[in-house]
């Protein structure tokens, strides 16, 4: 595995298995430099941009999508490649591998460092800081998913991998973390179903090392009551030889800044998926700030007579690759939801040994100890059953009963560990002076949030 090749000097291929420690140990090393530096103090939002961006996403716009950059359709000859499927070691074991534990390593650390300082003023702020995005990008964290040979930093499947990054860095912020890996969701999405021509494309902007990488949005939620992924009012009509796309996307993280969308509409009764620019004709963008997950800057996506070309067809037309999707997406917000659900549990332990009242801790009453060790046990159950699916999508194999078990569990329990973090603060828990009011609202999304992510 060839890891954070962008903290090693002279390319980004080709590490071997100690180089990648060693490239590891630099990251590492590199999160703490980053810890002691002034960097923290940057990625929070000035006084007067916050009030900008306040006013702008509480009294709403309604623009064009940004022109974005030109992205080259030729001059490569690379070959595509997707990634290929881990071997199964024969045993149910769900540890980390030593390579996944040394990944999981540095993202908590950013997350702890960069990522939970600077969650509250981006929450208030309805966009993530930009020393945020920056601090997950030099990390490597959008070429996740992308195959080893095409620039990723991972030489097999990583769903897994994927999986634990998404739970450490919700640990730190569940909206910083969507912001953060959106578009490692596009790159992935390009790296398992994309054609030579499309990953020659659109993938080099991602792996290339050269500039930012690009802001991506996966499209697939749309604002409709009891939104059915598989049944869109989205719609793809062929027209000569490319597509026409019409209809509104909801859920869109950072739609005004993006220039790359991979969008979710039905063609000819069928759901796939389609790359759509965003400096394509009949594109608006409009603010939609929601009840949680607001540090991920939500918008909707407007396309009206959209025209696209046959080659941004991303996948099969027959809905295989779209199902894949949406499976992929729903276990990267159960992941998100373990690491916030482990935040709350994290915070309300020594908040309930430390808060007093009729001269005891209120952890020493029964009603208090007993909502606790339920959260324990909620989490680790969600935990378990998001490994497991993440585990069987690495290795090839069927995962969506794990799948559906683990969203089901992950959304329901997830809540409850969030109302429960608030009961338990009491009246601290309704107010921002403490952060569980926020990952309560954060959690309610868990059930209702398609898209966006991926694994």
């Amino acid at each position: 595995m060839s890891f954070i090749s962008s903290l090693r000097p002279g390319g980004r291929h080709g590490l071997s298995s100690r180089e990648s420690r060693d490239a590891i140990g630099l990251a590492v090393a590199a999160v703490g430099r980053l810890a002691q530096s002034d960097l923290i103090d940057r990625v929070g939002l000035r006084k007067r941009a916050e009030q900008a961006v306040y006013s702008t996403t509480r009294n709403g716009f309604r623009v064009a999508t940004a022109a974005g950059r030109t992205f080259a359709r030729a001059g490569r000859n690379t070959p595509g490649a997707r990634p290929a499927s881990a071997a199964s070691r024969g045993v149910f074991d769900l540890a980390p591998t030593d390579d996944e534990a040394m990944l999981l390593e540095v993202v908590r650390d950013l997350a702890a460092e960069v990522v939970r300082p600077a969650a509250a003023a981006a929450d208030e702020a309805c966009s993530p800081p930009a020393g945020v995005l920056t601090a997950a990008q030099d990390l490597g964290l959008a070429t996740l998913g992308v195959p080893e040979e095409l620039g990723g930093i991972m030489d097999e499947r990583s769903a897994t991998a994927g999986a634990l990054v998404a739970e450490a860095l919700a640990h730190g912020d569940m909206g910083l973390a969507v912001a953060t890996l959106a578009p490692g969701a596009v790159a992935t999405a390009i790296g398992l179903w994309g054609t030579d021509a499309q990953q020659q494309t659109y993938l080099p902007a991602f792996t290339g090392g050269s500039g930012a990488v690009p802001v991506a949005a996966l499209t697939i939620a749309e604002p409709t009551v009891l939104f059915d992924p598989f049944d869109l009012a989205t719609t793809a009509v062929r027209d000569g030889d490319g597509f026409v796309l019409d209809g509104l996307k909801s859920a869109v993280v950072r739609g005004a800044d993006a220039e790359l969308f991979v969008v979710a509409a039905m063609l000819e009764g069928t759901p796939a998926l389609f790359l759509v620019e965003s400096g394509a004709d009949g594109l608006e963008v409009e603010a939609d700030p929601s009840m949680g997950v607001r540090a991920a800057g939500m918008s909707r996506l407007h396309l009206t007579g959209v025209r696209i070309g046959a080659d941004a067809l991303l996948g099969d037309t027959d809905g295989t690759a779209y199902t894949e999707c949406v499976r992929l997406s729903r276990l990267a917000w159960c992941a998100l939801a373990v690491g916030t659900g482990q935040a709350v549990l994290d915070y309300v332990k020594p908040y309930v040994n430390e808060r007093e009242a009729f001269g005891e801790p209120i952890s020493h009453r029964q009603s208090v100890a007993f909502m606790v060790a339920d959260m324990a046990i909620e989490v680790q159950a969600m935990r378990l059953l998001t490994w497991k699916a993440a585990s069987r999508a690495t290795r090839g194999q069927d995962h969506a009963r794990e799948v559906g078990l683990a969203r089901q569990l992950c959304a329901e329990k997830g809540m409850r560990i969030g109302l429960d973090g608030v009961q338990l603060l009491g009246g601290h828990g309704f107010v921002k002076e403490h952060p569980v009011e926020r990952w309560y609202r954060d959690l309610r999304a868990v059930g209702v949030m398609e898209g966006a992510v991926l694994v």
